[in-house]
């Protein structure tokens, strides 16, 4: 018999013990797949998707889009995102249609607004309600991701009959009064907080030799845009003052109402440089921030343009004060932009609520509202840029404005509009009486007439 050495035998013995670890290595620790079991299929790997998702054309979002798009297909590499972009006002055209067709599964869609209310007669109700009536949107309102978003932006943008269709991504306010720090500190005027204190305010600046207001008066919605926060702060229930007036518990020939035909007389014809009805809407910005005038009433998205015009120009941005109590003054005015949707019939549900989720991320929508600068509907996030930080301790007093609410009546005539630029220079109408008597009588016909 041979004779082994002990040193030898256990060489022999450790080697069969590491043969036999390596050969008993789970799949999971060498990144292969486990083989199926006798008898049972191999597991299949995650089915490809083709997400479809259409947006309006607005070039910072759709970059930012773009970027998501690439990181979001990394981490799911079964799913590939066919992004359409199209002009905002094709969108609504093409959503429908595509929606009609099957042919989408994520999409771009503006708050909701302009909804056909059961007291209204005769009107034609907006694309998103039709949209929704018919079944093509998705019930999303149990969605974890909802949550993340301001629960008033949820009600006012994104439900209908009590249900989540959308989340909308963001809101502007065109409410708003920029004012020249500089110039008020100088005049030592204190930024007004009331209708009288905006009065005496111009009548300083007005006695320095300063303009007090500019605006776009050229391209004439500037003008009534720019007076959206008077209205606001004499009906501060902008919805109310919708059902009022169809209803006729309000008239635009009212008490109330000529309270604010009197301001906007003002507000056009005092307060507004004389050559306000020259400049061009785009050309506004630059004439604030050029220092030749204390005030410039507009929306958040002159911002840029501002700053653009002039860097380190110091601005402010203050509601409206159109009433003498400072507590109806408080509101900034808006509406809101871009959410996102799903198509109720699309076939990739679980894709598609899987792209709105991690969209919704707090983490990647602070990024979109750094790339596209909207007022957040997120409570966590915050727009880092001057007019965030301006807009920032009105935002729990943010509401929609008028013109999101009002159905026009069929029939009612050109004049039927709070507009204050139907006064000169900018329109025909010099005295509020008149003006508001007309502007009645417009509403009035439509009313008649359904």
């Amino acid at each position: 018999m041979t004779k082994r050495h002990p040193v030898l035998m256990a060489l022999i013995v450790l080697l069969a013990l590491v043969l036999a670890a390596c050969g008993a290595s789970s799949p999971a620790a060498t990144g292969e797949q486990a083989p199926a079991a006798a008898g049972e299929p191999a597991p299949a790997a995650a089915e490809p998707v083709t997400l479809r998702v259409l947006v309006h054309q607005n070039p910072p979002m759709v970059e930012f889009i773009e970027n998501f798009n690439e990181q979001f297909q990394a981490r799911n590499p079964n799913i590939t995102v066919d992004l359409a972009v199209v002009n905002a006002s094709e969108l609504s055209t093409v959503t429908q249609t595509r929606l009609t067709a099957n042919d989408v599964d994520v999409i771009d869609i503006f708050g909701f607004s302009n909804q056909a209310q059961p007291y209204m007669q005769n009107v034609t109700p907006p694309n998103w309600q039709t949209l929704v009536d018919a079944g093509l949107l998705l019930d999303i309102t149990d969605q974890p991701f909802v949550t993340n978003y301001d629960p008033a932006a949820i009600q006012d943008a994104g439900t209908y009959n009590g249900k989540v269709y959308q989340v909308n991504l963001g809101r502007v306010s065109y409410s708003g009064i920029y004012y020249n720090k500089d110039l008020f500190a100088a005049n030592n005027v204190a930024v007004p907080t009331t209708w009288s204190e905006l009065v005496a305010a111009c009548e300083t600046f007005s006695a320095a030799g300063v303009a007090c207001m500019t605006a776009g008066g050229k391209d004439g919605w500037p003008i009534f845009v720019g007076a959206y926060g008077l209205i606001g702060s004499i009906y501060p229930d902008q919805s109310q003052l919708v059902e009022g007036l169809w209803t006729g518990s309000l008239t635009w020939n009212d008490s109330k109402a000529m309270d604010m035909w009197s301001k906007m007389k003002v507000y056009a014809q005092e307060m507004m440089e004389p050559g306000a009805s020259g400049i061009a809407g785009d050309a506004a910005p630059g004439r604030f921030a050029s220092g030749a005038v204390a005030m410039f009433p507009g929306g958040t998205w002159y911002a840029s343009a501002i700053d653009a015009a002039e860097p380190g120009f110091a601005w402010g941005y203050i509601p409206f004060p159109g009433s003498d109590n400072p507590e109806e003054n408080k509101y900034l005015f808006g509406k809101y932009d871009q959410g996102w949707a799903i198509a109720a019939n699309t076939p990739h549900k679980d894709a598609a609520l899987l792209y709105l989720s991690e969209f919704s991320e707090p983490a990647n929508y602070q990024a979109f509202i750094n790339a596209v600068g909207f007022i957040p509907t997120q409570p966590g996030a915050t727009l880092d840029s001057p007019i965030g930080t301006e807009v920032a301790p009105y935002l729990e007093n943010f509401r929609v404005g008028y013109e999101q609410y009002w159905v026009a009546p069929k029939g009612a005539g050109e004049y039927a509009n709070p507009f204050a630029s139907y006064f000169q220079p900018f329109g025909t109408f010099d005295d509020p009486q008149a003006l508001a008597e007309k502007v009645q009588s417009d509403l009035q016909s439509g009313l008649d007439s359904n």
